[in-house]
């Protein structure tokens, strides 16, 4: 057992790591896990768009909070890196690991993204307006309500996709292939050239993505913000994405 200190604060946990690493012990564990549970917070808020289609908040913050409690036993201070950094890539890592685990229909939710592009592009080529929802699931010959389920599905793969884009690829606690600080330095690197992907895109899918990511807006807000239908929205940001992983195609370990 311990006595706290009161100069520790609730997000310096330096201390508490000192005496943790000299004599493991659970309430020491459970204390540090505690002082950054700001960090599971945020990851779940932060991801809440990605994950909303394939599980419950409940799920999320379990398993971010499995993977702070293994942060806390990987972390190694001598490597002069602060916890927080460390812990918010495993956290959000293992986030992501378990979207994709529940994702059961990746490659129908491609397809219809394709699908639902041409079938778009073409309608709107004919009507020289944005065809309505009713006249898309006509031409992609479904239903109303099946469209909307199929291009809610393809929002939150677009997502993950997004966050695939600067978190995939990294295995923290993988001595063999690299150290964590040089696994933060491209990490950066990737963050740069991201940033340096999105100035280059087209001005709408700019917006999109901005608003989507960085606002926190919904489709249905960012449609109206943006003057334009929420089926429009939805297309815009898939190829937004796509853009940003040809861009940067050459960081990434997918």
């Amino acid at each position: 057992m311990y006595s706290s200190n009161a100069a520790e604060t609730m997000t310096d946990v330096s201390g508490l790591f000192d005496r943790y690493i000299k004599a493991p012990d659970k309430t020491l564990r459970n204390e540090i896990v505690m002082r950054s549970m700001h960090i599971v917070r945020y990851a779940v808020l932060s991801t809440r768009n990605m994950y909303r289609r394939y599980a419950e908040d409940e799920d999320i913050s379990n398993e971010a909070v499995i993977a702070l409690m293994n942060a806390v036993d990987s972390f190694d201070p001598a490597k002069n890196v602060k916890f927080d950094t460390y812990a918010s890539i495993k956290v959000r890592g293992a986030i992501i690991d378990y979207i994709r685990r529940q994702d059961t229909v990746p490659r129908s939710v491609r397809k219809f993204a394709r699908e639902y592009d041409k079938a778009f592009s073409e309608l709107y080529s004919q009507l020289d307006r944005e065809p309505t929802r009713a006249e898309l699931a006509k031409k992609l010959g479904i239903t109303e309500e099946k469209l909307e389920l199929l291009s809610s599905r393809s929002a939150a793969a677009a997502s993950l996709s997004f966050e695939e884009l600067v978190f995939s690829g990294f295995d923290v606690t993988d001595e063999s292939q690299s150290s964590e600080v040089e696994e933060r330095l491209l990490l950066s690197e990737r963050k740069s050239q991201l940033i340096k992907a999105i100035d280059e895109l087209k001005d709408k899918e700019r917006t999109v993505i901005t608003l989507y990511y960085y606002e926190k807006l919904k489709y249905s807000e960012i449609s109206q913000v943006m003057g334009i239908s929420e089926s429009r929205v939805c297309q815009i940001h898939a190829k937004a994405v796509q853009k940003l992983r040809d861009s940067i195609s050459e960081y990434m370990n997918l």
